[in-house]
């Protein structure tokens, strides 16, 4: 009959982990060593589930901490006073730029041609800013909602962001149902898949958390 081994001590146990976890920062070490390049980013957030846009808005704060120049274009979402939009008009207007172009989602304007005026207008400016040589990072928020209903022609985007964004400038596209075309062409690309939602338990966009 085979005699069980005694629970270790505390101390074993500590060095195990500490042994461990020596082994993985060595292996981390040395994979991050050959990450050295530097590029501005194509990034897109698409997919049915949330968090799309509030991702988008973190990295606007990162840049803001960081004093990297940044940018807000906000597409579709114009009738919406969102807390992102109000804060940072109030307390970052110097620090980045906020654009809103779009009269709200197109089963609220029914009308088509408004909502592609107000798209072009707002890839125009988006256009202006991308180009600036001081701009580090531009916020398209829901484009891919104008790109998905044809509001603006997914050719010419992707055209503009391989041939003219300049290469520091970081640039995220988000919304749902992301062409392919834009995903082809972007460095990294999220999907947010949706799990478990309170809209289906019959509770609205609220405050702080939708909006």
């Amino acid at each position: 009959m085979t005699t069980p081994e005694p629970p270790a001590t505390p101390e074993a146990e500590a060095a195990r982990h500490r042994a461990k976890m020596q082994k993985i920062k060595a292996a981390r070490d040395k994979m991050m060593a050959t990450k050295t390049g530097e590029k501005g980013l194509v990034i897109v957030h698409t997919g049915a589930g949330k968090g799309k846009s509030s991702s988008g808005f973190g990295m606007i704060m990162r840049c803001i901490a960081h004093e990297m120049p940044c940018a807000v274009v906000q597409f579709i979402k114009g009738n919406w006073v969102t807390g992102e939009r109000e804060f940072l008009r109030a307390r970052f207007a110097q620090e980045c730029t906020f654009v809103v172009s779009g009269e709200g989602f197109t089963w609220d304007t029914q009308d088509r041609d408004r909502d592609i005026a107000a798209a072009r207008a707002g890839w125009e400016q988006a256009k202006d800013l991308i180009r600036n040589p001081d701009m580090r990072f531009v916020l398209l928020d829901e484009i891919n909602i104008a790109l998905r209903y044809d509001y603006l022609p997914i050719a010419e985007v992707v055209a503009f962001l391989q041939d003219e964004k300049p290469p520091m400038t970081h640039v995220v596209l988000t919304g749902r149902n992301a062409k392919p075309e834009l995903i082809e062409i972007a460095d990294l690309v999220t999907e947010m898949t949706e799990i478990k939602h309170p809209f289906r338990a019959g509770i609205k966009a609220q405050k702080g958390v939708e909006f």
